[in-house]
C-alpha cells in the first residue's frame, strides 16, 4: 500500500514561485538581449531581375525617392540593419507601383522586405523582379588625418634646362595582331567528299 505524505501548503506554492520568479528573470534578461540596436540608413540597395533578357541590375535608391527599372517603380520608405557586431537583419519597407500600357500606374507590393530572406517578400512581377539586397550610408570624404604618413610635399621644379642631345623616340606601339583564320581542321577542304552519305 502507497503512503500519502502531507506536504506544508505553504512549501508546494513556495516552490511554483521560485520556478515563476527564476523563468521571469531568464525571460527578462533574454529578451534585453534580444533587442538590438536598429540603424536607420538613407539608402536601399536592391537587385533586379528583367527576366526577358537575364540582365540583373543593381539599383541604390535613396529613402523616398522613386527609381524606374523597366515598367516597375520602386520606392523605399525606410532601411533598417544593425550594426556591424551583431547578427545581420536588414530590412526595408517598399512600395512598388507598375506603369501599365496605357499610362495606369497600379500598386503592386506594398510591404516589408528582408535581405536575409531575400524570397520571402520579393516582388514577383511577370517580367521583372526586385528583392532588397542591403542598406548603405552615405560615404563621406575620409578625413585628412594625421600628415605623419603623408607623402612628402614636392620639391618646386627645378626651371628646365635645353636638352643637350635630342629626345628618345617614343617607344613602338604593339603590332595589332592578325585577322584570325580559321584553323585548317575545323572546316574541310572545298573538294572534299562528303563522309555522312
Amino acid at each position: 500500500m502507497m503512503q500519502r505524505m502531507n506536504v506544508p501548503e505553504g512549501c508546494l506554492g513556495g516552490a511554483i514561485g521560485l520556478f515563476m520568479a527564476a523563468f521571469a528573470m531568464a525571460l527578462g534578461v533574454s529578451l534585453s538581449f534580444a533587442h538590438a540596436e536598429v540603424v536607420k540608413n538613407p539608402i536601399a540597395v536592391f537587385a533586379a531581375l528583367d527576366k526577358v533578357t537575364g540582365r540583373i541590375s543593381h539599383l541604390e535608391i535613396p529613402i523616398n525617392k522613386t527609381v524606374a527599372f523597366g515598367a516597375l517603380k520602386v520606392t523605399p520608405r525606410v532601411c533598417d540593419s544593425r550594426p556591424p557586431t551583431e547578427a545581420p537583419n536588414t530590412s526595408s519597407f517598399v512600395e512598388v507601383d507598375e506603369v501599365k500600357l496605357t499610362g495606369e500606374v497600379q500598386r503592386i507590393f506594398t510591404g516589408w522586405m528582408f535581405a536575409e530572406s531575400p524570397g520571402l517578400h520579393a516582388v514577383e512581377h511577370p517580367v521583372f523582379d526586385v528583392w532588397l539586397t542591403s542598406c548603405k550610408t552615405v560615404s563621406a570624404p575620409a578625413p585628412s588625418g594625421s600628415s605623419a604618413n603623408a607623402p612628402p610635399p614636392e620639391a618646386p621644379a627645378a626651371p628646365a634646362a635645353a636638352p643637350e642631345a635630342a629626345p628618345e623616340p617614343p617607344p613602338p606601339a604593339e603590332a595589332e595582331a592578325p585577322a584570325a583564320e580559321p584553323l585548317p581542321w575545323a572546316k574541310p577542304p572545298a573538294n572534299a567528299a562528303s563522309k555522312n552519305r
